[in-house]
């Protein structure tokens, strides 16, 4: 999945798109979601961004919707804690035999925190998915952020997809070997798999290392540049739309849904 949504990063519609303009707006609603007092700023946000990356960027509906179930599912959990554990205003749901119940109060915080992961998480998904990691360490140098930082960033994430790859291909060999038939093999071909991965994986370092050192590397690694000027027409579009959000988040912030 990791390397498909690398793919929709460089092949998507928004891809000639100023890749600091994305990151500016990406960067900021995610600021607006996480501090909007109310949900509905949060939900504004989730749907605009969701119909950036649909409509213009043109990302396929299913792929999106699977991305946005891995956030979603964990936020739902922690939601159904918070329902039964804050307490305040009105009782809308007792459980019959326990001393649990649903107020008020609870409802409208489990909706807020809802609402603000889904703002958030469609943010940074509209980030992931417009605009290719080359850029944003292209962005990053030219904001001067140390090079040793950068380089760290760089080499873990490529070593993230070695990780991903590695651990596919050593699963797929014990699967087709029946090593999960039952709980004893499982555990077994799990502590296999670690620690097939942990050599395989030290061994790409230092493969890496020999052809970096192989390619006169003295220290910092090169970062390709394609500087893309921001329009003043996106610029101001960027800025109006950030004016909106915050706009109904300040007047919406004490609102009370439930």
């Amino acid at each position: 999945m990791y390397e498909v949504l690398e793919d929709f990063a460089q092949t998507n519609n928004l891809r000639e798109t100023s890749p600091g303009l994305k990151l500016f707006i990406g960067l900021a609603s995610i600021l607006l979601c996480v501090s909007s007092p109310g949900p509905v700023a949060p939900l504004l946000v989730a749907a605009s961004m969701s119909a950036a990356v649909l409509a213009l960027a043109k990302i396929p509906a299913r792929f999106y919707a699977k991305l946005l179930l891995v956030p979603v599912s964990f936020a739902a959990m922690s939601i159904v804690v918070i329902l039964f554990i804050t307490g305040g205003g009105a009782v809308l749901l007792e459980v019959p035999g326990l001393p649990l119940a649903i107020t008020a109060d609870g409802a409208n915080l489990a909706l807020l925190l809802l609402a603000r992961v889904f703002g958030g998480m469609c943010s940074l998904y509209f980030i992931a998915l417009t605009t290719p990691m080359t850029e944003i360490f292209d962005l990053l140098r030219k904001l001067r952020v140390p090079a040793v930082l950068i380089d760290l960033a760089m080499l873990t994430y490529r070593f993230i997809f070695i990780l991903i790859e590695e651990a596919g291909q050593i699963y797929r060999s014990q699967v087709m070997r029946l090593g999960y038939r039952r709980f004893r093999e499982s555990v077994h071909s799990f502590g296999m798999l670690a620690g097939a991965l942990f050599i395989r994986t030290w061994e790409s370092g230092e493969s890496l290392v020999l052809a970096m050192d192989a390619r006169c590397y003295d220290g910092k690694l090169g970062i390709p540049s394609d500087s893309r000027p921001v329009s003043v027409p996106a610029l101001a579009g960027g800025l109006l739309y950030l004016s909106a959000v915050l706009g109904v988040s300040v007047s919406t912030g004490g609102v009370v849904l439930v």
